[in-house]
């Protein structure tokens, strides 16, 4: 099984040379967050996650987590690595300091997060999950609930979950049965069962916090009657510490195809003590804080496993010899070449490397984004930060896991039979990401979002706030010579998406359907173009700095650049086409057809 080895030197690329990480220090509250220390703090992630997370990660998928009278247990190894973990301060990362954090700038959290995600996503779920209920509580709980609960959540001795799903609901969560009754006391009696709840129930904590949608007796029909409670595994003593057993209790685990360390769980609520997070009939504004956290969070997912994917493909084509090179022997000391050097290894090598470091410019500029929204005292540069995290939000939660998860394939498909088999660790990946394409909203649903929503709100507003710098973009750089073969593929594609993005917009007024219909294309055509917008940015650094010490380095990216532009970029082409055929080809197909 190959060692995962941290990125490091994309990750500060990306950070400093692409997006001018440094100049975040301007911000209030980012004042510390120079060059040395988050560099500091990369290599010491690092080591977590090369050291710590990832020589735990195949025996967690192999042992899993048990469930025994009534208790549940994560896989040998990973209580100590989780205390190693808090030990650190990992979970205060981005947490605010008056509740304990050390205040950091959010993208440098997830490039922290990427690489516990790479190394063991199972295991990163878990203070990933408790980071996404802070940001619910601290954007919307009262000031008891904060003070309560946020030292405890970013300290991480306790955990948080996020509380869905139903039996008879996923997507339509309008149809949520979970009761809440009020209390004299101002609390509320919480009744029902969530079920597909990742780490849901565990011994890393000494308390869970259960942030659960349910519904008051005077609620409204569908998903404007719903409401947002956190209920405790345990309920708070006097002293701050988990006091007395609360009405909550896991009713089973599942046995699922991936992710086989952290804990998904049928939780069961009765008559269990909460307390109402926001407004009430308001639930599902507060949870979309969650959510956005978890969906941009899930994205990452995808980069990070096609990073490890990678790394042990990569490795593999080096060390494989196995026939001859179609022009000749390359090696002719051995009796045969790597398989490196083969076009079809190549080809996906190259598609997983593009697609992953593209992965990780595109969601580093919108970490980066956020990090001006939050913090930014120009309300005007805040709300346009906002926007474009609104809006590319859902193509990074689908685009990215979709990459990642065709990456795992290719990666399996460069070992041949030796992928298939576990010893090489290969097949966990493809079974660990499958996941990141359905949970936090399937990437059907991301696609809805994006057309339904984000494409419309504020007149095409937030739509704008990614056309008008990649329109500026290619026009500073048309008449460069040097950048022709990155601007120009750029150029046309982009003008194909302003184009199905306008008929999408007609068509979708007069007939849903067509909407609908062109979703996902329209999605991952959207990604597409994203994602070559960065790597032209990319190219143009490269092309600067072809001498020197780190030649190889930029070299590497401005031919894989070369590679995005003239090979996966085109897709845009026969996604278009599909687009434009309209819907009738789907929604004519009568449903007995089907038989």
């Amino acid at each position: 099984m190959a060692n995962y080895k941290a990125p490091l030197r994309d990750m500060k690329f990306v950070h400093y040379e692409l997006l001018d990480g440094n100049a975040l220090t301007a911000l209030p509250g980012y004042e510390e967050a120079t060059e040395d220390l988050v560099d500091a703090i990369l290599e010491e992630a690092g080591k977590v996650a090369e050291g710590v997370l990832h020589p735990i990660n195949r025996t967690g998928d192999e042992e899993g987590c048990t469930f025994e009278n009534g208790v549940v247990r994560t896989p040998s190894g990973f209580k100590e690595a989780y205390d190693t973990f808090i030990e650190g301060g990992w979970t205060t990362l981005t947490c605010d300091p008056e509740f304990g954090g050390q205040g950091l700038p959010h993208s440098v959290g997830l490039m922290v997060s990427e690489m516990m995600s790479a190394a063991n996503q199972a295991f990163a779920m878990y203070p990933g999950l408790s980071h996404g209920a802070y940001n619910a509580l601290e954007a919307h709980g009262s000031d008891d609930l904060k003070q309560t609960y946020l030292p405890k959540l970013t300290e991480g001795t306790w955990s948080g979950t996020m509380c869905l799903t139903e039996p008879q609901c996923g997507t339509d969560l309008g149809l949520v049965r979970t009761k809440a009754l009020p209390q004299d006391d101002g609390s509320y009696k919480i009744t029902g069962t969530k079920i597909f709840i990742s780490a849901g129930d565990h011994d890393l904590t000494e308390n869970i916090l259960h942030l659960v949608l349910a519904k008051l007796p005077d609620a409204p029909e569908g998903i404007k009657g719903i409401s947002l409670f956190l209920v405790p595994k345990y309920l708070p003593a006097e002293d701050g510490s988990a006091g007395p057993a609360n009405g909550v209790s896991c009713g089973s685990i599942e046995h699922k195809m991936g992710i086989n360390g952290n804990a998904t769980c049928v939780i069961n609520f009765d008559d269990a003590t909460g307390w109402l997070v926001g407004e009430p009939h308001k639930g599902m504004r507060a949870m979309f804080t969650f959510m956005n956290t978890a969906r941009l969070g899930v994205g990452l997912q995808g980069l990070a496993q096609g990073e490890a994917a990678y790394q042990g493909a990569l490795e593999y084509a080096r060390e494989r010899i196995q026939g001859r090179s179609l022009t000749g022997p390359k090696e002719l000391d051995k009796k045969a070449d790597s398989i490196l050097v083969h076009p079809d290894v190549r080809r996906m090598l190259l598609t997983i490397k593009a697609y992953t470091e593209g992965s990780r410019a595109l969601t580093g500029w919108i970490a980066q984004e956020i990090d001006y929204a939050h913090k930014s005292p120009d309300p005007q540069r805040a709300k346009q930060a906002d926007d474009l995290a609104s809006l590319l939000t859902p193509i990074i939660k689908a685009f990215q896991t979709d990459a990642g998860y065709e990456s795992a394939n290719m990666g399996v498909q460069v070992f041949g039979g030796h992928g298939y088999i576990r010893e090489h660790g290969m097949e966990q990946i493809i079974r660990d990401c499958r996941i990141a394409q359905i949970y936090e909203g399937t990437n059907g649903i991301q696609a809805l979002d994006l057309v339904g929503r984000k494409l419309p709100m504020g007149m095409g507003r937030l739509l704008r706030r990614f056309f008008h710098p990649v329109q500026e973009f290619i026009a500073a750089e048309m008449e460069n010579d040097e950048m022709e073969e990155f601007v120009m593929p750029l150029a046309k594609n982009f003008g194909r998406l302003q184009q199905v993005t306008a008929w999408l917009a007609e068509q979708g007024m007069k007939n849903p359907d067509e909407a609908g219909a062109a979703s996902v294309e329209y999605l991952r055509m959207f990604g597409l173009v994203a994602m070559g917008y960065m790597w032209a940015r990319m190219a143009k650094i490269g092309l600067a700095k072809q001498d020197g010490d780190e030649a190889v380095f930029y070299k590497s990216k401005v031919k894989t650049a070369r590679f995005y532009m003239a090979r996966l970029l085109p897709q845009c082409g026969g996604l278009m086409s599909s687009i434009m055929a309209g819907s009738s080809t789907i929604m004519d197909f009568e449903d007995e057809l089907f038989g």
